[in-house]
């Protein structure tokens, strides 16, 4: 699931090309994936586009339509809040956006909605068969505040905020970072790259953190996030992100097992359950202890 860098990615490069702009058309191809009816998506053709936002793990697209008449000095942000129409689209594990020039087409069996603009069409689709992204057609920003699940924004807290929160439930630090209630935009794979740089167990209770290791855990969530968005930001500068995955070249356990850490070169253990896999050094992070993986103890019995 695309997370805080991805997304930050995905914002720069949708600001450069579609701030300001009106939209022609919205398009739904696969009506599943829309889940509300009002407004209606005629609602948005001569629309601009006046707000582009992240929303935890969603992205946002605000706009004010041909009709509404802004108030005197409303500019961009600021303009007619409560007129504002929002796209807000939730890609879920397999949703990506592409950008297309007019004319070449993505395969069809894969696009939920098109954003039709003058210089090019924004494709949303998704791979797979298990249609778990969504749009919601919204009007103003109180309709839109519906999608904040009050997550803290980490890269704007303090060390002392971050602490509050985060033992604001007694959770694993790898269930704590990823509850979208707790912490705003971290999933399953920038979790595990912070808990490397922490040096933290993913298995950890929030309630027997120490003071400072809830300071370095801070430290290694500012740091994590903010380099990988800086990085995937300066690359969506050049070409709208096509990439977009959870195993990037460059992390340091996330989607690595078996091969070695970069830190002290053992070799990277994971935990698997259900659909997820969380993946550690146990040399960094638990003192050389193993967890057990529930796939090698079903095959040990």
């Amino acid at each position: 699931m695309p997370e805080l860098p991805d997304i930050a990615a995905y914002l720069e490069a949708l600001t450069s090309r579609i701030s300001g702009e009106p939209i022609e058309q919205l398009e739904v191809v696969k009506p599943f994936v829309l889940r509300t009816v009002v407004p209606r998506p005629d609602a948005f053709a001569g629309a601009r586009v006046c707000a582009i936002r992240r929303i935890g793990k969603r992205v946002a697209l605000g706009a004010i339509p041909a009709d509404a008449s802004p108030k005197p000095g409303d500019a961009g942000e600021h303009d007619s809040v409560e007129a504002r129409l929002w796209v807000v689209m939730h890609l879920m594990i397999a949703g990506r956006l592409r950008w297309r020039p007019p004319g070449p087409k993505v395969p069809r069996s894969l696009i939920l909605a098109r954003l039709h603009f003058s210089s090019g069409v924004l494709h949303f689709t998704e791979a797979g068969s298990k249609r778990r992204a969504s749009v919601h057609l919204v009007r103003g920003d109180e309709a839109l505040a519906q999608f904040d699940r009050g997550g803290l924004e980490v890269l704007g807290a303090t060390a002392d905020e971050f602490a509050m929160r985060l033992r604001s439930e007694n959770h694993t630090l790898k269930r704590a970072l990823t509850d979208p209630r707790l912490f705003s935009g971290i999933g399953n794979a920038y979790s595990d790259e912070i808990l490397h740089a922490a040096r933290l167990s993913p298995l950890v209770l929030t309630s027997r953190l120490s003071d400072e290791d809830a300071e370095r855990l801070h430290e290694a969530a500012v740091a994590t996030l903010r380099s990988w968005s800086d990085r995937l930001r300066e690359e969506a500068v050049r070409a709208f992100p096509e990439k977009v995955t959870a195993f990037r070249e460059g992390m340091a356990v996330h989607g690595r097992y078996g091969k070695p850490c970069p830190v002290c070169f053992a070799p990277v253990q994971r935990i698997r359950y259900a659909d997820n896999e969380t993946n550690y050094c146990a040399r960094c992070q638990n003192e050389g202890r193993l967890y057990a993986d529930r796939g090698l103890s079903r095959l040990l019995k």
